[in-house]
């Protein structure tokens, strides 16, 4: 299950019907609403499949009921539990879209081929992702825009960046 996706955390219960509010983790939270089922991994590991008997939206929660979870108290031994699908339940990615695993790791180099260091954490800020570059002795950061990011070859572990003035002398 290493390489399946996180879509959320299960926060607390949601009233006494074994209901639970859900931080999600995933760029789309309507996407639990066209699940059938999830694994749930809580706090101490161990692993369930979960059977959805609905979802809501509310306050930048979901709300989530599992079939078996009936009360307040099945669900409070949730709170703290991931809950992840395996890769062939993902959403579709549009053209130029990554998963942030995916790009974790790649080398960022120049267009001139002048490597800078590695991506090591994206942060998502609404208008556009951030991307942190490990450079060795320090970080920095370059936005997810198109001016930035000029090519990413997933084959290659590679990610072409043209640097904003003000962001070269960080890299040297």
């Amino acid at each position: 299950m290493s390489d399946w996706f996180k879509i959320g955390v299960i926060t607390k219960p949601q009233g006494i019907n074994g209901e639970m509010r859900v931080l999600p983790t995933t760029d789309d939270p309507e996407r639990f609403g066209l699940l059938d089922e999830v694994y749930v991994r809580s706090s101490c590991g161990m692993e369930t499949v979960y059977k959805i008997k609905s979802t809501r939206s509310q306050k930048g929660f979901v709300v989530i009921k599992f079939e078996g979870i009936n009360d307040r108290n099945g669900a409070e031994k949730l709170v703290r539990s991931v809950i992840l699908i395996p890769p062939d339940k993902a959403l579709p990615l549009d053209e130029d879209e990554y998963f942030i695993r995916d790009l974790i790791g790649l080398k960022v180099q120049t267009e001139d081929g002048t490597t800078v260091g590695t991506i090591k954490d994206v942060f998502p800020t609404g208008a556009n992702d951030v991307y942190i570059i490990d450079a060795g002795e320090k970080s920095f950061m370059i936005p997810a825009i198109k001016d930035v990011v000029l090519d990413v070859s997933m084959e290659a572990g590679i990610m072409t960046v043209r640097l904003m003035e003000g962001l070269e002398e960080l890299t040297t």
